[in-house]
């Protein structure tokens, strides 16, 4: 027997464009994002929250969006991996990330990038402890993670660079 749900129109501002979707009450905003949008660099690694993979970046703070639905999220604005660049470029994260080596399978990079791109812009000059803490929800297979905090500490220096 398949259960059918309510729709709901609810308006996200992802990546700063607003859209207006009809969602079922219990669909995740991943679901939202990869089925509706059609934003595939946010992952499904587990869908209980334990992975990291699907992390984006819900009113500037870092969520797991395989645990929270999209009817929650009404009216809010939303930071996905494809939200990332500019102008066509890399973000310096992202940048850092492909210049260190801190991408194998890329499966988990973007949750990295999200979680990383959250720390450095509330820490410009994280220790390695404030990145393994910033990282700590999030798995990754195939690195060991060394290559990933490199990639964290190019960034911050990219930034500061930068400024």
């Amino acid at each position: 027997m398949t259960t059918t749900y309510k729709k709901r129109i609810i308006e996200l501002t992802v990546n700063q464009e607003t859209y207006e979707l009809a969602v079922e009450c219990q669909e995740t905003l991943l679901d939202v994002l990869r089925k509706n949008l059609g934003l595939a660099g946010t992952k499904e690694g587990c869908g209980t929250g334990e992975c990291g993979a699907c992390t984006v970046l819900l009113e500037g703070e870092p969520i797991l969006a395989c645990l929270k639905l999209a009817v929650e999220c009404e009216k809010k604005k939303i930071e996905t991996i494809e939200g990332q660049s500019i102008n066509g470029n890399l973000a310096p994260v992202q940048e850092a990330f492909l210049e260190k080596g801190g991408v194998q399978c890329g499966f988990c990079t973007p949750g990295m990038v999200m979680a990383s791109t959250d720390l450095l812009r509330r820490n410009p000059d994280p220790s390695k402890e404030d990145i393994m803490e910033s990282l700590g929800g999030h798995l990754c297979r195939c690195t060991g993670y060394n290559k990933i905090m490199e990639s964290v500490q190019h960034a911050a220096k990219l930034a500061k660079d930068n400024r």
